[in-house]
């Protein structure tokens, strides 16, 4: 049998593009709109982009769906976040955790192929996605660091004499995240991260099925230590502060990479602000990119315009594109990027909107 190094190899480390390299991508992007099919969709979902960015009133939410730190996007999302031109992040747990919290420990994502022997990787502990490997040894880190900084939370909100909920300390996803961001701010980890990046310049992460990750695994292990009194997580609460984020907000535009959960949770709270007696817009621009279809009724590939049926999204700025993400992603944000619209655009820094007692706030970058 191999061994692990034959898989993890350092020459094969999968790079994060960087898309300040590559200024021609508006004329790139500009001649694909004059194409048909998902060339010109993309060229459109990238000019309505640049009108979120040239809205003074748009707040910018990014919905992240898919294996896609691991696929080389990180650094993409992080210079969207450095350049204002993100204000708040919706994702799935593996993004954030099991990817971005993973790389910024130290650890990476390695070139593979999905032309191997599966049995072979589980008795070396390594774990596929698609063609890129991750050694699970160092996962089972990232899970127990999550559970060490759910314990030091725990201790912080015994030292403030917080309340406990039922021998809980009930924090929101997007709390939890802030904490993370933190952590690794203090410690000087993770300068390119995500987490990082987002803590520091203001952007709210949510995560509202924070459980499907490592953070569940890292999670369930601190409750297991701490039975009488533990964190838990309020998906209600993520809900509640996107939407009252909503409507302080108003005006928003949805920048969305695969569907799903992510992708539901930011729609509805159009719906949810009308529940609380709140009237707001509907998101004024949209644009996904996704492979999914439609026609099966399922989530990740249903249409904007469907969505504005729900009275979700308006149905004036909004495209579909039906492309894999590590695609159509760089060329979308790399486009916006070097239009430069972002230079003259102030940070919003919603994070500042939750000042939390366990999370400190971070100065600007």
């Amino acid at each position: 049998m191999a061994n692990k190094s034959q898989y993890l190899r350092p020459e094969a480390v999968v790079e994060h593009i960087d898309i300040r390299r590559y200024p021609d991508i508006v004329p790139l992007v500009e001649a694909m709109g004059k194409m048909s099919f998902q060339a010109r969709n993309l060229a459109r979902a990238a000019a309505i982009y640049e009108k979120m960015l040239q809205d003074p009133e748009c707040t910018i939410i990014l919905c992240l769906a898919g294996s896609l730190v691991s696929a080389g996007l990180r650094q993409v999302v992080v210079e969207a976040i450095r350049c204002r031109m993100v204000d708040v992040i919706v994702s799935t747990g593996a993004i954030v955790v099991d990817q971005d919290f993973f790389e910024a420990l130290g650890f990476r994502h390695y070139q593979g192929s999905p032309r191997v022997d599966d049995e072979e990787l589980r008795e070396l502990m390594i774990d596929r996605i698609y063609d890129t490997f991750i050694d699970e040894e160092e996962l089972r880190v990232c899970d127990q660091t999550v559970a060490e900084i759910a314990d030091e939370l725990l201790e912080k909100s015994r030292a403030l004499h917080r309340e406990a909920q039922a021998g809980q300390y009930v924090l929101s996803s997007r709390e939890f995240l802030a904490a993370m961001g933190w952590w690794l701010s203090e410690r000087g980890l993770g300068e390119d991260s995500v987490l990082r990046t987002a803590y520091e310049h203001g952007v709210p992460i949510f995560v509202p099925a924070f459980s499907d990750c490592s953070a569940g695994f890292g999670l369930v292990l601190h409750q297991q230590r701490h039975p009488e009194f533990h964190v838990a997580i309020d998906s209600v609460r993520d809900f509640r502060e996107l939407t009252m984020l909503k409507i302080q907000a108003r005006q928003t535009g949805l920048v969305m990479v695969g569907g799903g959960v992510p992708k539901n949770f930011a729609q509805d709270v159009v719906v949810a602000a009308d529940i609380l007696g709140a009237a707001v817009p509907m998101h004024r621009y949209a644009v996904q990119i996704t492979v999914a279809d439609e026609r099966d009724g399922g989530l990740s590939g249903s249409t904007l315009r469907e969505a504005s049926s729900w009275g979700k999204v308006a149905g004036t700025d909004e495209q579909m594109v039906f492309c894999e993400a590590t695609i159509a992603f760089p060329l979308l944000v790399g486009y916006v990027y070097h239009r430069r619209s972002w230079e003259q655009r102030p940070a919003r820094r919603w994070a500042e909107l939750f000042l939390s007692q366990a999370v400190p706030s971070a100065e600007g970058a």
